[in-house]
């Protein structure tokens, strides 16, 4: 059985959880404290040298990291990860903006918000990375005005990656209200089935 190496408030671990519960894949799930430096100890840095949630470790002692290359992994020959040369290549245009332009604003602010207190440098980054953070959101919006999901019309491992931190964005202190494209696309991927919530770890 697999490992997974996880932290319950992690979005980017949550989207592990969530291919996996939606594949019903069995696994074993060891909480780690990232806030607090579990992931930089000398155990924890043999599985991951990154020093980050999540890491899986592989029934044959193999480690693999970083969410969206674990998104990929377990997808693979599944409806999640359609076939195409162009589609491949739409899902890692996505994924790559979710890790550089969505996650980075999106995602930090949240994290700044739940495990404060926030330092004045931080304080100072908030409007760029609030308008950074909308702009992000308004190219999702724009994407979905006329589309269910991401790629291919259907759910895939793109909307798995992009909806980890989207739909805990609030949390951030982003206001969702102004983009019912993202809302609607939001309650699809809340009605698949086999769901997990990021609470349910």
């Amino acid at each position: 059985m697999l490992t997974l190496y996880d932290n319950a408030d992690s979005g980017n671990a949550y989207k592990v959880r969530l291919i996996l519960a939606l594949l019903d894949i069995p696994y074993k799930r060891v909480e780690v404290d990232s806030v607090h430096g579990e992931t930089r100890t000398p155990a924890f840095l043999r599985r991951n040298p990154n020093g980050k949630v999540p890491a899986v470790e592989l029934a044959d002692g193999t480690h693999l990291w970083e969410s969206n290359a674990l998104l990929w992994y377990f997808a693979e020959g599944t409806a999640f990860l359609p076939d195409s040369r162009m589609e491949h290549a739409e899902l890692l245009q996505w994924m790559f903006f979710e890790q550089y332009s969505h996650e980075t604003k999106v995602g930090v602010l949240r994290a700044w918000a739940r495990h404060g207190p926030i330092t004045d440098e931080q304080r100072r980054q908030i409007p760029t990375l609030e308008k950074e953070g909308y702009r992000a959101l308004g190219v999702m919006e724009a994407h979905l005005d006329q589309r269910d999901f991401f790629v291919a019309g259907v759910p895939t491992i793109a909307d798995l990656a992009l909806y980890a931190y989207t739909h805990v964005s609030h949390q951030g202190g982003f206001d969702l209200s102004d983009y019912p494209a993202i809302r609607g696309w939001l309650d699809r991927i809340a009605a698949l089935p086999g769901y997990v919530a990021i609470t349910d770890a």
